[in-house]
């Protein structure tokens, strides 16, 4: 009976050892000691004692280095190789790019909450509010989308000079180069601000301060090249455009077709060394109206006039001047009626001399590594900010229109089937923000965050697309009628822009977000692989053993990580923080566990084939994904002071993101293609079943009543939306009618209860109700003036716009060249 209970405390400790993440020193003193004692005592029988002796000795062996490489990591380094997928020189540099922030930490199996609890939250500086007070506020003013975008089909010359004059395009622009030198949270700011009223002119502002000339002179110009070009760049003198996808390549962006020969050329009137070259570009934002080219091109050197061995030196990345012999430029793409300036280039033997090369001759062949480690910042800001700004304006109009729309004698958003509607957009737009906001932080804090990169891109323009489509489910009729009154058709119609550009949404989910981040993020991959690579044998082999049991212990110990965490569930885990949202900390521990683990197993079983299985990829995307933006919501509301008024908002967003964690990585398991395995990891990862639940129905009416009344909450969670209330915007208009809905509805309530159903009313519509309430002595001369005035700005805003038919016929073309006329 003894020898039991030793054995059981024996498992015990090996389990608490793991959990703990002991060394393997420590764990074989540890477990020595215990066994001594075990014989010392002699309990249980000699055969037994000398059978768990046995089973030590291989352990303490381990524990002897040079034994250990010779037996073990020798071999397996040999095998390892094999396994290895072959890596590209541009995917290593991509792997390379940006910095390891917190999804390093949820990688690991343990986050270190400490390290995002203490970050800083985002502030502007009192210059960069007055910005977005005055500049930004006066150019929200100047729009009227609808002329912007069927008018027009462009932008009026006012605004086209403000936004040069105002240098909204010299935001990301040092101020000693005459930029507004903002930080990356302000300048997120300012673009959430411009998209809440148009998404067309959000896109005109957010492409020069993204990757993009502006950028790549900051980072790798020469100091002669910034003192030209970034002047003139801030003041507007030149309008920039960054030409990288054409017709044969999108999304593979290594993969370039259009060419660069090194050669001898005549430039300004005198021979000198230059690149001869041939591109065809397309999807190109601002190159109609561009006067600088960044040309994305592979570049080569026959003649090796520039001294090197190769002759193909890769991508390189060139400042072209629209007007250099061989460019045609100036015809416009039309992305869905979305008319901001987009369109393609073409050049046939454009001749540019070395020096426009971004850094000079040097940076020959250094285009793609350039372009990797600057997309990680762009990719945080640009299309985020514009999802984020939309989806603010789509719920502060659609929580005020679903309380004043009335249908069956209630505001819509008061049946149940809509408020889980709302509900769902409003923590949409509470988990967006949060990304944002939070990321922003980091970056201002000196990361350049890679993957969480790529989580941002993918995740919140989807979360777009939904709430976009929840808005229109919402609004119905009001939403689908495009016209000087509609207020979302443009930004539904610009959903599939943000899904489509800066990296397609579907290979971002399935390559990007998780296979950079199993090896990026991973606390050993990465040193597997180059000590794997390494030149030097024996330096290799003693730095594969390292990573390689470090390795083994991680995982051992997140597979006893995972499993407590489940079988307690999260109960074992401790939490940073008390109160309501502990729980949700000690549940994203749990699922990092969980993944960690599983992303092991998956390496280890099927290496290079991992590559391949790009649905499994996907699914532990998404696993990460949701732990980083439950991550970011906790953060978020961290910073905000932790308002108690929103946690129902918190709640439904962890808890959506938390399930989708868990379904996903049952969704991994019941596909996982070595099938013993996966019911192993089922066993460690889910020992009592599904046990998580989605958001409870009882959250929907709070949030929904949050969302549908004037207040803090509402304030909130769509702050930074452009809601001045003037007759052209519509958000003001909306928050108005809403602000009065709340005197209104108990006036409307005493017309049916003691008018309507007493027969004392019997007018069908409000303004004879009122009539009729007023002449029975129901309600005051000062109630009815006010249920008038609240029902014309009610059915202002649920009126929609009719044409004369010979209205909606095409524009006529009368030959003008706008755009040229425009740059001159």
């Amino acid at each position: 009976m003894w020898w039991m209970l030793w054995l059981l405390l024996l498992l015990g400790l090996v389990l608490w050892l793991a959990y703990q993440r002991a060394s393997l020193a420590t764990a074989t003193l540890t477990l020595g000691a215990l066994l001594a004692a075990y014989t010392a005592v002699g309990a249980g029988p000699l055969w037994w004692q000398l059978a768990l002796w046995g089973l030590f000795l291989p352990h303490l062996l381990l524990n002897l280095a040079p034994l250990r490489r010779r037996l073990i990591s020798r071999p397996f380094l040999r095998i390892y190789k094999r396994m290895l997928p072959p890596m590209s020189a541009t995917e290593r540099e991509a792997l390379e790019a940006g910095t390891v922030w917190w999804d390093g930490e949820l990688f690991s199996g343990g986050p270190d909450w400490h390290k995002l609890l203490s970050l800083p939250p985002p502030r502007l500086s009192d210059e960069e509010q007055a910005f977005l007070d005055g500049p930004c506020e006066q150019l929200c003013r100047m729009l009227d989308d609808w002329d912007i975008t069927h008018r027009r089909a462009d932008l009026p010359p006012e605004v086209w000079e403000y936004i040069r004059r105002q240098r909204f395009w010299a935001m990301i622009i040092p101020k000693q180069y005459g930029g507004l030198g903002f930080s990356a949270y302000a300048h997120s700011c300012v673009v959430v601000k411009i998209a809440s009223r148009s998404g067309t002119v959000a896109s005109t502002v957010v492409v020069p301060n993204s990757l993009g000339p502006a950028e790549l002179l900051l980072h790798y110009g020469t100091e002669q090249q910034k003192d030209h070009y970034l002047p003139r760049l801030a003041r507007g003198d030149e309008i920039p455009c960054f030409a990288l996808t054409g017709p044969r390549v999108g999304s593979d962006a290594a993969a370039i077709p259009d060419t660069g020969f090194v050669c001898r050329g005549i430039w300004q009137g005198r021979e000198v060394t230059g690149i001869r070259l041939n591109f065809a570009k397309r999807y190109i934002t601002l190159a109609p109206i561009a006067t600088l080219i960044g040309l994305a091109f592979r570049l080569f050197d026959p003649e090796r006039l520039l001294g090197r061995e190769q002759s193909d030196l890769g991508i390189t990345v060139a400042l072209v001047p629209r007007d250099a012999p061989g460019v045609t430029i100036g015809r416009r793409h039309l992305p869905l009626n979305i008319p901001f300036q987009n369109g393609p280039i073409q050049g046939r033997d454009v001749f540019v001399p070395l020096e426009a090369i971004i850094g000079g001759p040097a940076m020959a062949g250094q285009g793609w590594r350039m372009l990797v480690e600057l997309l990680s910042v762009g990719r945080c800001i640009s299309l985020p900010s514009i999802s984020t700004g939309g989806c603010k304006g789509a719920v502060y109009s659609t929580g005020a229109y679903a309380r004043i729309r009335r249908q069956f004698n209630m505001p819509v958003g008061r049946f149940e089937a809509v408020e889980a509607v709302i509900a769902r957009m409003a923590a949409n737009v509470y988990t967006m923000d949060a990304a944002r906001s939070v990321t922003m932080a980091a970056i201002d804090a000196g990361e350049r965050p890679a993957v969480p990169a790529g989580i941002l891109k993918y995740h919140v323009t989807e979360m777009g697309r939904r709430v976009a489509n929840d808005a229109m489910d919402v609004q119905g009729g009001k939403g689908i009628c495009l016209g000087p009154r509609n207020y979302l058709g443009r930004g539904y119609q610009i959903v599939p822009v943000g899904i489509t550009v800066e990296g397609a949404n579907i290979l971002t989910r399935s390559l990007i977000i998780f296979g950079q981040g199993a090896i990026r993020c991973h606390p050993w991959v990465l040193k597997e692989m180059n000590a794997a690579g390494d030149p030097d044998r024996r330096r290799g082999v003693r730095e594969f053993d390292r990573a390689l049991f470090g390795h083994i212990g991680f995982t051992i110990s997140n597979a006893a990580r995972s499993f407590f965490a489940a079988l307690t569930l999260s109960r074992i885990v401790r939490a940073p923080v008390t109160g309501p949202v502990g729980r949700y900390f000690e549940h994203i521990n749990r699922f990092s566990a969980s993944f960690a683990f599983a992303t092991d197993v998956a390496m280890l079983s099927l290496g290079g084939y991992l590559k391949k299985k790009e649905n499994l990829s996907a699914r532990l995307g998404d696993v990460l994904s949701s732990l980083y933006l439950a991550s970011m919501v906790l953060k978020h509301h961290a910073n905000q002071g932790r308002p108690a008024e929103d946690l129902p908002l918190v709640e439904y967003a962890c808890r959506a993101l938390l399930y989708q964690a868990q379904e996903q990585l049952h969704s991994f398991l019941r596909n996982f293609p070595v099938r013993w395995l996966a019911f192993l990891m089922r066993l460690v990862i889910f020992p009592r079943g599904l046990t998580y639940s989605a958001p409870a129905d009882r959250l929907n009416p709070q949030i929904a009543a949050l969302v549908m009344s004037p207040g803090a909450p509402r304030e909130r969670l769509c702050q930074l939306v452009y809601r001045t209330l003037e007759p052209r915007n519509h958000l003001g208009l909306v928050q108005e009618a809403l602000e009065l809905a709340v005197a209104a509805e108990p006036l409307e309530k005493k017309l049916r209860v003691d008018g309507v159903k007493t027969g004392q009313i019997t007018a069908l519509d409000l303004p004879g109700q009122i009539e009729q309430a007023l002449a029975a002595g129901l309600i005051t001369a000062a109630d009815a003036a006010l249920l008038r005035a609240y029902d014309r700005k009610v059915m202002d805003i649920v009126h929609v716009d009719d044409f004369d038919p010979r209205e909606l016929g095409a524009a006529r073309i009368d030959g003008t060249d706008h755009a040229a006329s425009r740059v001159a």
